[in-house]
Parts: structure tokens; C-alpha cells; sequence
């Protein structure tokens, strides 16, 4: 199902700064992304062990951090997941001026 959103704006000087916000917000989420990414790859340089099967086999008990690593290394998974589901829905979306 789509959904139709629409943003009415003064002039096209006005829809400009909006695509170019909306251009600049996707900029930030793949910066986020890659951010995201590399704190990840971290943990797994660390530990040996690709995020998808921390998340499925691993216990705080099995990190030297403990809790507090065990939650920082599953909130980076969890924020990737959000932040490209956003990018993905950012990527989707399109405009047309009138």
C-alpha cells in the first residue's frame, strides 16, 4: 500500500528547501549507517563473531564488558535496523512539483 503525503509550500523556493532538507536528512542516515556499521565491526573484530550470531547464541556472560557491552554492541544492531529501514523508506519515497 502507498500513501500519498502532500506538502503545500509558498513558492518553489519553498519546495527546494524542503527536498534539500530531505536530501540532507538521507545524507545523515547513511552517515549513521556507516557510523553504525564500523562500531559493529568493532565488536566483532573483538569477539570473533559476526553481529547476527552474537544476537542469537551470546550472553552478557560471554563479553569482558559484561552487561553494559552485551546492550551497547545489541542497541548498534538494533539502531542499523532502524536507521536502514528509514534509508530504505527515504529512498522509496519520490516527488513531483506542480
Amino acid at each position: 500500500m502507498t500513501v500519498q503525503m502532500v506538502i503545500e509550500v509558498q513558492d518553489r523556493q519553498g519546495a527546494q528547501t524542503i527536498i534539500r532538507a530531505l536530501d540532507g536528512y538521507k545524507i545523515r542516515v547513511h552517515s549513521g549507517i556507516e557510523r553504525t556499521k564500523r562500531r559493529l565491526a568493532t565488536f566483532e573484530a573483538r569477539y570473533g563473531v559476526d553481529t547476527a550470531r552474537f544476537l542469537e547464541e551470546m550472553t552478557a556472560e560471554d563479553l569482558a564488558g559484561g552487561d553494559l557491552e552485551y546492550v551497547e554492541w545489541a542497541g548498534e544492531a538494533k539502531l542499523l535496523e532502524g536507521l536502514t529501514s528509514e534509508l530504505g523508506e527515504l529512498e522509496h519515497a519520490h516527488y513531483r512539483l506542480s
